[in-house]
């Protein structure tokens, strides 16, 4: 499976009036692998997708979007007013993403991820590591936000989860995210998405948290307790981090909802929360230690 997860909801009927996704003059790779555009051509009205890497492929697969009511319960955060200036934490967490890339002599991608290791450990989505080509021979580097690109390799992952973990190799006095905790995310508040969406590494959108508790069935694994988020998520982001106003990772980027046969966000965005990351991240660790 490459990078790039397309699952069609089932939905029969495409919608009279299909949404239109512009895309900036961006020069993209054209994907090794075509069924992507094939398949995405041929899909249903809505899409989830997971926002994977700039040039690979796709795999297409049902799923179904869920809906659990539960209650958000308020903590500490920093709050937006008008006028508040994001750029100070921007520059807090900016050092902490890198862009993972994938190269094989089949496909080549790129997803996101987090520095949860000042020497180099790096946390990501499982789909943008899970290539065939890494299994022949393929390679998997970091590249951080100073430009620098390094070896690195895969020393852990959860599929279940959709989560993994790669070792950069070479690196140190990185500096570590720092994870919020479920209870303190609540519908509304304001959150950064970081990551290289469409390749465009180092960018960062804005929106709020529109929903929690969403959950995806992709057939093979069900990912629940996601957050729903109108803050531009694109293909590329995956693995990277979606922050509160205090610069605290509150989830990993993962999906995208998209209408019709478009790949663009359409304002629906998911995220792993923050507790299902870290007790994640705990488990790997104990598994390499």
């Amino acid at each position: 499976m490459t990078d790039l997860l397309t699952r069609p909801a089932a939905i029969d009927e495409q919608p009279t009036t299909p949404v239109e996704i512009h895309i900036p003059p961006v020069m993209i790779k054209p994907p090794r692998d075509t069924r992507w555009r094939k398949r995405v051509a041929g899909g249903a009205a809505v899409l989830v997708l997971v926002a994977g890497g700039g040039s690979a492929g796709a795999y297409l697969m049902d799923q179904h979007l869920t809906t659990t009511s539960t209650a958000a319960v308020a903590a500490d955060v920093a709050t937006v007013t008008e006028g508040t200036d994001l750029a100070p934490i921007v520059a807090q967490v900016q050092p902490s993403v890198v862009t993972v890339l994938v190269d094989s002599a089949q496909e080549s991608s790129l997803g996101s991820g987090v520095v949860i290791g000042a020497d180099g450990l790096i946390l990501t989505n499982n789909h943008v590591i899970e290539s065939d080509g890494i299994q022949s021979g393929g390679t998997v580097s970091v590249r951080l936000s100073t430009g620098q690109t390094v070896p690195a390799r895969v020393v852990a992952a959860d599929p279940t989860h959709d989560l993994a973990l790669v070792q950069a190799t070479g690196l140190t006095g990185l500096t570590p995210v720092t994870f919020a905790t479920d209870d303190s995310v609540a519908v509304g508040d304001t959150v950064l998405a970081f990551g290289a969406p469409l390749g465009l590494e180092g960018t960062v959108t804005s929106g709020i948290v529109s929903a929690l508790d969403r959950g995806l069935d992709t057939g093979d694994e069900q990912l629940t307790g996601l957050l729903q988020t109108d803050a531009a998520i694109n293909q590329g982001n995956s693995g990277g981090a979606l922050v509160d106003m205090s610069g605290r990772v509150v989830g990993i980027n993962v999906a995208i909802a998209t209408a019709g046969d478009s790949t663009g966000s359409v304002g629906l965005g998911f995220a792993i929360p923050a507790d299902t990351v870290t007790g994640v991240v705990t488990q790997l660790q104990a598994q390499i230690s």
